[in-house]
């Protein structure tokens, strides 16, 4: 329990199971849901279908915004708060809820120690909805129903007031941290109820095993919620909170120049690389997660030791003594490193096997790469190409077209004895040819 929730606890009568809490005043809820747990939402849906006039519910919610609820006193059967109107009056409030009777706390009892994930839920004090549906089958109703909730306030009002009304949206908060303060007012406190537990829970496996079970045959339980039962509760739950905000920039890795030397086998500055790489390529996961229509994208393909490595020197851009372990690692020279990080700019992963890859297009593929070679120009305005494969020159120049699996046109220009990307790629020949033949390449 939080620090805004923590009660003052009162034994009321000297018994075990009258406790008394008592919560201190909770600060304004502006801007913010009065429940976000689905039972807490329950209980404010039984509060807004029992009260008659929806008006003073409006304005017991917006008493309960300004911080005009006093401390919440909780007690088996029974809610009260002093409660301040606008101009300062103060009422005590009530409200009332029946509490369960002896065998219905009985029932419940039985019914939470023949399946061990519901102690495991109270316990870790929350109230699955598989806990509320499998009590409400033993006869046993823990959240209130239409008209459970009974009003009591010094203001006269004999229907739901704007003091028990903001007195019931602020147990809502309530009931969001501690799910016991429910099971409070419907009669026991949260240490009698977890004692009459544990002590029936040891019991059954004492009968258990003189009955000859085995011990993990006393109180069997598949952990989980059933999905019919997740499903059926999504009418209840809160919407999702809204997506994150994407930084400006990428984050900054901490700095590994420290005084103390680095154990044998570990370079920080090459450590600081990557790290700095995780960071950006955590921005651009972020970008593209949000990006409308992402969730219908596939799941794109890991890359390969020397595919990352490519990237890695394209995105990092890297000092040449790292960017000569990431030719190292890639098993490429420098100079075929620098070629893959222009091609991994140009296109990524599909520029990369243009510039690697040799392939033998079959007859109809050929077929529409000549088509569309044809299309392409004018008569008389096509430059000579020679087919070679899926590589084609330009006779006359250093530059070729490359014809890559999906019918797209990639352009090369030749640069000190080496066939190097020279663009990106083009549906159209011509478009792709037309800058490298001008003599001007984009920028990678």
């Amino acid at each position: 329990m939080s620090d805004a929730y923590e009660p003052d606890t009162v034994d009321a009568e000297g018994g075990a199971g009258r406790t008394e809490v008592t919560f201190a005043p909770l600060p304004p809820a502006r801007g913010r849901g009065f429940a976000t747990s689905w039972w807490g939402r329950a209980w404010l849906q039984a509060l807004e279908d029992t009260a008659l006039d929806g008006e003073q519910l409006k304005k017991g919610r917006r008493l309960a915004r300004e911080g005009a609820v006093g401390a919440v006193s909780v007690r088996p059967g029974r809610i009260t708060a002093v409660v301040r109107d606008r101009d300062g009056t103060a009422h005590r409030s009530d409200v009332l809820l029946q509490e369960l009777g002896a065998e219905a706390w009985d029932r419940f009892l039985d019914m939470a120690v023949d399946r061990a994930g519901h102690i495991a839920a109270l316990l870790d004090r929350e109230m699955p909805p598989h806990l509320v549906e499998d009590a409400a089958g033993a006869g046993v109703e823990l959240l209130p129903g239409i008209g459970d909730l009974e009003p009591e306030c010094t203001c006269g009002t004999w229907d739901h007031c704007p003091h028990s009304g903001a007195l019931c949206y602020q147990v809502a908060r309530l009931l969001d941290e501690d799910p016991f303060v429910l099971l409070l007012m419907r009669g026991r406190a949260e240490r009698r109820l977890l004692d009459e537990l544990q002590v029936r829970s040891a019991a059954r496996a004492v009968r258990g095993a003189e009955d000859g079970e085995a011990p993990e045959d006393v109180a069997q339980e598949a952990y989980g919620v059933p999905a019919g039962e997740a499903f059926g509760a999504g009418s209840i739950l809160p919407p999702l909170p809204p997506p994150p905000p994407v930084p400006e920039e990428p984050g900054l890795p901490p700095s590994l120049d420290t005084e103390a030397g680095p154990p044998a086998g570990l370079d920080p500055a090459a450590l600081e690389v990557l790290a700095a790489d995780s960071a950006v390529r955590a921005r651009r996961m972020l970008l593209e997660a949000l990006a409308p229509g992402h969730e219908r994208q596939p799941v794109p393909a890991g890359l390969t030791p020397g595919q990352d490595a490519v990237r890695l020197a394209a995105d990092a851009r890297p000092e040449p003594w790292i960017a000569g372990r990431l030719a190292e690692g890639a098993g490429r020279s420098r100079a075929e490193l620098e070629a893959a990080v222009r091609a991994w700019r140009y296109g990524g992963v599909a520029a990369l096997a243009v510039l690697d890859e040799e392939w033998a297009p079959d007859a109809d593929s050929l077929a529409r790469a000549r088509a569309r070679l044809a299309a392409a120009w004018e008569e008389g305005e096509r430059p000579r190409l020679r087919a070679a494969g899926a590589r084609w020159p330009v006779a006359g120049a250093d530059v070729q077209l490359r014809y890559d699996r999906d019918g797209r046109w990639w352009p090369y220009r030749k640069e000190r004895g080496r066939w190097v990307p020279a663009g990106p790629a083009d549906d159209d020949p011509a478009s792709a040819l037309a800058g490298v033949l001008a003599g001007a390449s984009p920028e990678a």
